[in-house]
């Protein structure tokens, strides 16, 4: 059992300096083609890459077994749509959100959805626990210092991916629900093709990207369809099984640490004292939240 905590822990490692890095390839991208035509194309890449890894997956159980592999397709159905609208909405939010806001900024405010899954639980009727409300409070002023304006309002870059963050929280609801029922390979598969299917009639027609321009961007569209899509996510969607969530959840809050450094790396956005600051706060509440919620259990500890 640790072996294979420690197998998701370091597949999660992976994922994180994937994504973290894939900003600056985002960033990038949309000197080319539009943002609707980049997640078109990166996700049609990203789903095509997986096709021959579960075709050998499944040749090798059959020839380890004896046995073919069944695939439940209604819930696999299910779970690519569900799961793949649920990250067309947050993809575009954030390619969006990055043309009006920095690399460093999308990473951090991205990782809040880390604080967002435990608080989702109170739709479930599971109270958080004491830290996670304080965890709350102090990214709030952690998003306050990396994000606001001189005049109290969030950057239009900044709120869309806040917004994305939201989506993201969905997402993972939706992951964890769905990948217990199927192939956690055929579900990336499946819910990357829905996202590029899905983006492909408003990027032909919204922005009329030629063949020319989306080969000039082959560089950073090959890095976030074939490294962030099919790499990134179908580790995440595997680990889930393995990793302890707590140590998931912190892994995976990582991603912001990366997208800092290669905003500083490659586009030389240096951040300010300020937003250090926000940043240091912010990846704090993070990790507040994940702590065991007995730690802070306001019950006497009988003798």
């Amino acid at each position: 059992m640790k072996n294979k905590n420690l197998l998701g822990t370091l597949e999660l490692l992976i994922a994180a300096f994937i994504w973290g890095s894939t900003f600056v390839a985002q960033s990038d991208g949309m000197n080319y083609v539009g943002p609707l035509t980049y997640i078109m194309v990166r996700f049609a890449i990203g789903g095509a890459v997986l096709i021959p890894v579960f075709l050998i997956k499944d040749r090798f159980t059959k020839k380890r077994t004896g046995v073919k592999p069944k695939t439940e397709l209604k819930p696999l159905l299910a779970g690519g749509v569900v799961c793949g609208i649920i990250l067309t909405v947050a993809a575009v939010l954030q390619q969006y959100g990055i043309i009006y806001t920095s690399v460093g900024n999308a990473g951090f405010i991205t990782t809040l959805y880390v604080i967002m899954v435990p608080l989702c639980s109170v739709f479930f009727k599971k109270l958080p626990s004491l830290n996670v409300w304080a965890s709350v409070i102090i990214a709030i002023v952690g998003l306050y210092l990396l994000c606001i304006t001189d005049r109290l309002m969030l950057g239009l870059g900044d709120t869309l991916v806040l917004l994305c963050a939201v989506c993201f929280t969905a997402h993972i609801l939706a992951l964890d629900h769905f990948v217990t029922k199927v192939d956690p390979i055929k579900l990336s598969c499946l819910q990357f093709f829905t996202v590029s299917a899905v983006t492909a009639i408003p990027a032909i027609v919204l922005e009329q990207n030629s063949l020319e321009s989306i080969l000039n961007a082959w560089l950073p569209i090959l890095w976030a369809g074939v490294l962030s899509s099919g790499v990134a996510y179908t580790l995440q969607t595997v680990a889930q099984k393995n990793a302890e969530p707590t140590i998931a959840a912190i892994t995976m809050s990582l991603e912001s640490v990366f997208a800092i450094i290669s905003g500083a790396v490659v586009l030389g956005e240096i951040p300010t004292t300020r937003k250090l600051l926000g940043c240091i706060i912010m990846f704090a509440a993070i990790i507040l939240a994940q702590f065991p919620a007995k730690w802070f259990s306001l019950k006497k500890v009988r003798h």
